[in-house]
């Protein structure tokens, strides 16, 4: 069989632009008495492998959020009215918005929180219906959440409850436990780059903290669980600061190539230290405009009257 015929039914197969540009698949589709099936698969598996290539060279998505709608559970009170929101690896996001625009909604709705009843739309999280698992098995998977205002736990020990944590994580992801000893020495190095005493581990998690102190806390859980997507509910409300110096920096040292951080935020100040890659802005339960870090400046400088302006 000659070369052009080998051509044209790898081309029938393939893209014209790989049949016929290729060097590998020009070298196969020149060789000799070669059966045209053989062409055929070869010339696929290039363009496959390349196709492969590239989504591996490219960050994959964590999360995929398309037309969520969510309503304060027992109720028709419709919060999120459409929400919309791709999240890729290495990726920092923050969403900023007046009071009342569905912010913190849209973070509960993501981990489960029973106040909030989804009623559309789809959240995929490293490929998986994130609506479908309980809010623990969200977690294990790699969805971290900082509150607002973090609940004090009285009679449990911040070292209890973070070793806990940790290995009923590692045990989600087929690992064996750390035990106490192990644990601390995993703990120690996340407790420095915080500025926390080892003291706050005998203390019970929150009980008698600062507004800072339980921020802090927040941030050291995050640390340990070493989650995939961390969603920063206004983590800078109450910090000095110095607090707020110490908070960001741990963030960013937490952050990896593989690892993602959502924010929500009032204040230019924190972006500031954790530079966002996306910024976008929340009105009435969906997100109507994106841009970069710039745009938080304008809103800074101008409120959100001027966004709408020069919309």
């Amino acid at each position: 069989m000659d070369a052009m015929v080998c051509l044209r039914a790898a081309s029938a197969y393939s893209s014209p632009r790989l049949a016929l540009k290729s060097p590998t698949a020009t070298s196969i589709l020149h060789a000799s008495k070669r059966p045209a099936f053989l062409c055929i698969r070869n010339v696929a598996a290039i363009e496959i492998g390349q196709e492969m290539s590239s989504r591996n060279d490219s960050p994959k998505v964590l999360l995929k959020v398309e037309g969520l709608t969510a309503v304060v559970a027992g109720t028709d009170t419709e919060i999120l009215r459409g929400m919309n929101l791709t999240i890729r690896e290495g990726e920092v996001h923050a969403i900023m918005g007046k009071n009342g625009s569905g912010k913190s909604t849209f973070s509960k709705v993501l981990v489960g929180h029973p106040d909030y009843e989804v009623t559309g739309g789809t959240a995929v999280f490293k490929g998986e219906d994130l609506f479908e698992k309980e809010p623990e098995e969200r977690s294990h998977a790699g969805l971290f959440m900082s509150f607002q205002s973090p609940v004090e736990v009285p009679g449990v020990s911040n070292m209890d409850f973070l070793r806990m944590s940790c290995n009923a994580r590692r045990a989600a992801q087929g690992l064996p436990e750390l035990g106490p000893l192990e644990f601390y020495g995993f703990l120690s190095p996340k407790l420095s780059a915080l500025n926390m005493s080892p003291t706050f581990l005998d203390r019970n998690v929150n009980e008698g903290f600062s507004g800072g102190e339980k921020k802090r806390n927040e941030i050291l859980q995050l640390a340990v669980l070493e989650a995939d997507l961390a969603i920063l509910d206004e983590i800078d409300s109450g910090l000095d600061v110095d607090a707020l110096r110490d908070v960001a920096n741990a963030v960013n040292g937490l952050r990896k190539s593989t690892n993602a951080v959502l924010m929500i935020t009032h204040y230019q100040r924190l972006l500031d230290y954790i530079k966002p890659t996306f910024v976008h802005i929340m009105e009435k339960g969906q997100i109507v405009k994106t841009g970069d870090a710039l745009l938080a400046k304008q809103l800074e400088a101008g409120g959100y009257e001027a966004l709408s302006a020069g919309s």
